[in-house]
């Protein structure tokens, strides 16, 4: 346990980098997206319009811990750690980094409740439906999304480590194939509206919370498997 906590700790080496970056970035969207929203008066033209914004933090969160898996790993083992304690301790790092993210983004969506959208409006540290009145709740909807984003970065990672820029490609590629082979299977069958009909039946539980973490636990088994072959 002690060498899996220290696989873990190796995440918190450069908190610029971990830390600071992710947390930059999104809040350079907020003031951006608060000056917009106060400048055009968004959110009195459009009542209910709320902003994107937020996915900066958690595509950031994905590039780290891609990082995480192709920059730390050869590191960790070169201090002798196993992939398997790498791999634990990562795992470790990314539950603990969805749950304080979480926690400060409920923070932050209570304050933005509190007045008002910031005066002008602006849902940005939850938007829409992803709102929920229970703090404890919040947390967990502001947090299964980014434990789903930190297990795909690690997967990447590992795809990047195992398989090199061939095996990247490749995943983009058969991500695009899938995507678009579904898009064209919905268009055919003219079924964009049930599907939009679904999302809307769904609960906000079971669209922030349980898809995502059902995502997470497949990732973070496929990643399992795959790190086990990569060489640092």
């Amino acid at each position: 346990m002690n060498r899996v906590l220290a696989a873990a700790r190796l995440h918190s080496m450069n908190p610029l980098l971990t830390v600071g970056i992710p947390w930059g970035i999104v809040t350079l969207s907020f003031v951006l997206n608060l000056a917009i929203w106060g400048v055009i008066g968004v959110g009195e033209e459009s009542p209910g319009a709320f902003t994107g914004g937020l996915l900066s933090l958690y595509i950031t969160v994905l590039v780290v811990f891609i990082q995480s898996v192709t920059g730390l790993m050869p590191f960790a083992m070169g201090m002798s750690l196993s992939r398997r304690t790498f791999y634990l301790g990562t795992a470790v790092a990314a539950v603990l980094t969805a749950l304080a993210y979480g926690a400060v983004l409920s923070v932050l969506t209570s304050l933005e409740d509190a007045t008002g959208g910031w005066g002008v409006r602006l849902d940005f540290w939850a938007p829409a439906s992803f709102d929920v009145d229970n703090a404890a709740l919040q947390v967990l909807v502001s947090a299964a999304p980014m434990l789903a984003a930190a297990f795909l970065g690690v997967g990447i990672g590992v795809v990047s480590k195992r398989w090199g820029p061939t095996g990247l490609w490749s995943l983009v590629a058969a991500t695009l194939v899938v995507g678009g082979g579904l898009a064209v299977l919905v268009s055919w069958r003219r079924a964009w509206g049930d599907v939009g009909s679904w999302l809307v039946d769904q609960s906000t539980v079971t669209l922030a919370v349980t898809i995502p973490l059902a995502l997470a636990l497949v990732t973070a088994a496929l990643s399992f498997a795959g790190m086990r072959r990569v060489v640092p």
